[in-house]
C-alpha cells in the first residue's frame, strides 16, 4: 500500500477547507463590525457651529449656537475673551441693559437645535456692539455621546479634540 502525503487525505482537505473558511468568516466579521461601528458614530456626530447675526435698521445683535449634526453636542465647556482677556459672563463687556441671554457652557444641545446665547434689540447700541464684537473670541468644546471631542471657534473649523479641559479661571460661566 503507497503512503498518501498527509494534505492529500480527504479529511485533511475538509478540515483545511473548513479552516480558510472561518479565518475569511472572522475577517469578514470583523470588518463588518468595524463599518458598523463607524456608521453608528456617524449616525450620532455632533457640528456645532457659532454665528452672529445683526441688523442695524431693525435694532438688533446676536450671537448664536447651532449643532447641525446628526447626533446632539454635549457642551463641556464655553470660552469667551474679550480683548484677549477671559470673562465670566457678557455683562463683563457688554453693557447694554436690554441684554438677552442663555446660559450655554455646560449642556446638551440636540441635533438640529439653534439657541440665541445674547440678544440685544437696541438700535444705538448695534453699532457699538459691531466694534466690540471685532475683538470677541467665542470657543466650545463639545463632545458626542462616544466622548468624541471637538473644539469649534468662530471659524467653525471644528478641531477634532482628546478631551475638553479648561481652567478656571478662562471657563466662561454666563
Amino acid at each position: 500500500m503507497t503512503k498518501i502525503a498527509w494534505y492529500k487525505k480527504p479529511e485533511m482537505i475538509v478540515a483545511l477547507s473548513a479552516l480558510l473558511i472561518s479565518v475569511v468568516t472572522t475577517i469578514i466579521g470583523l470588518y463588518s463590525t468595524m463599518i458598523d461601528r463607524s456608521y453608528a458614530r456617524a449616525s450620532v456626530w455632533p457640528r456645532v457651529e457659532i454665528y452672529r447675526s445683526h441688523s442695524i435698521e431693525k435694532g438688533y445683535f446676536s450671537y448664536g449656537v447651532m449643532n447641525n449634526g446628526t447626533g446632539p453636542a454635549i457642551i463641556k465647556y464655553a470660552k469667551v475673551t474679550y480683548k484677549d482677556k477671559p470673562v465670566k459672563k457678557w455683562s463683563d463687556f457688554i453693557t447694554e441693559t436690554s441684554l438677552v441671554q442663555s446660559h450655554i457652557g455646560t449642556r446638551i444641545l440636540p441635533s438640529q437645535a439653534n439657541v440665541s446665547v445674547v440678544n440685544i434689540a437696541n438700535k444705538a447700541y448695534v453699532a457699538d456692539m459691531l466694534e466690540i464684537d471685532k475683538q470677541v473670541t467665542i470657543e466650545l468644546c463639545y463632545c458626542s455621546i462616544y466622548d468624541e471631542c471637538w473644539l469649534a471657534d468662530r471659524s467653525n473649523q471644528s478641531k477634532e479634540i482628546a478631551e475638553c479641559e479648561i481652567s478656571d479661571e478662562q471657563r466662561f460661566i454666563q
